[in-house]
């Protein structure tokens, strides 16, 4: 009985690989399998850098101008409704000065929507300026003539002598009895409704001087844009 020869592998091209691995790989550690992610995947990475170049829409602010001829308008509106109201339903007739602070709302109503359209289209900003200091003047010279009546109201001073004073130069009492059957005088020193101590005219001061400070606001913030 012979020994068995010890089993020759140098036979053929190659040879036998026992572990089966390729000879022209070069051997390195195993690795857990995570790549660097910056190196290894670029394409992501691109798309990554382009997501962050997309420009974020924000929604723009409301224009000054536009703001403030609306609050304004809406605010002379309802004065003027209001101030009808009385007239019309509770019976209070305006008396001359009560007339003449209304002038200042009938301006104020078309003028604000006007400074609102002009706004609303991208209207050069000289212009909406302008038109937010003309709100600004007469709704505070609206003020001041609300201030003279009430001070009026209170006899703090004479008012107009066609509305307050004493009467005089009634002419002859046929005339005067005549002109009482055609005509009703209001006076402008007597207050016909009160409400927390405040006129009408006390209270046109207060929403003249707030339309005023709107127009002034928005005035001052169309210039800084």
């Amino acid at each position: 009985m012979g020994l068995a020869k010890p089993a020759d592998y140098s036979h053929g091209q190659g040879g036998v690989n026992p572990r089966q691995s390729d000879p022209g790989r070069s051997r390195q550690p195993h690795g857990t399998g995570l790549e660097p992610y910056s190196a290894t995947h670029p394409e992501e990475a691109a798309v990554t850098t382009q997501s962050a170049a997309i420009p974020v829409f924000k929604q723009a602010s409301p224009s000054p101008a536009l703001t403030a001829a609306l609050l304004i308008t809406l605010i002379a509106a309802a004065t003027i409704a209001g101030a009808w109201f009385f007239q019309l339903v509770l019976g209070i007739v305006p008396c001359p000065l009560c007339l003449e602070q209304r002038y200042a709302y009938y301006l104020a109503i078309p003028l604000g929507l006007l400074i609102a359209l002009a706004a609303k289209s991208g209207a050069p900003r000289p212009l909406l300026l302008a038109g937010l200091a003309i709100l600004a003047l007469a709704t505070l010279a609206n003020a001041g003539l609300g201030t003279y009546h009430s001070g009026v109201e209170w006899g703090f001073w004479k008012g107009p002598t066609d509305c307050s004073g004493p009467v005089i130069n009634l002419g002859s009492a046929a005339d005067l009895l005549s002109k009482l059957d055609t005509v009703k005088v209001v006076r402008c020193d007597e207050v016909q409704w009160r409400f927390l101590g405040l006129s009408l005219a006390g209270y046109n001061v207060l929403i003249s001087l707030l339309m005023a400070a709107i127009a002034a606001w928005g005035f001052v913030a169309t210039a800084k844009r």
